[in-house]
């Protein structure tokens, strides 16, 4: 794991639960509009969570986001597996 700031790091960790959440919502790999609904009402949080992450590195100063440390970090927390899930998933013709 690559040494990140505080903020940054709560940055890549909100940045995960959005795409946690947003794969939990696809309609394409959901089944149930329950969770689906769950997922949604707790995205308004966790999106709240990555604004508070961003302003705070603005504020101290951070005004450049360093994208390969924090694609290192992606990649050592499953960031590629997580995002996959808000893809569309291929429906195969039956």
């Amino acid at each position: 794991m690559p040494a990140l700031t505080r903020a940054e790091g709560e940055f890549v960790d909100a940045h995960l639960e959005v795409v946690d959440l947003l794969g939990r919502i696809n309609p394409s790999r959901s089944s149930h509009t329950y969770g689906a609904l769950r997922a949604a009402q707790a995205l308004v949080g966790r999106a709240s969570a990555l604004r508070d992450a961003l302003t705070l590195m603005r504020l101290r100063g951070e005004s450049e986001v360093h994208a390969e440390a924090l694609a290192r970090a992606l990649r050592v927390l499953d960031g590629a597996r997580r995002s996959d899930r808000v893809t569309l998933r291929e429906v195969r013709a039956s």
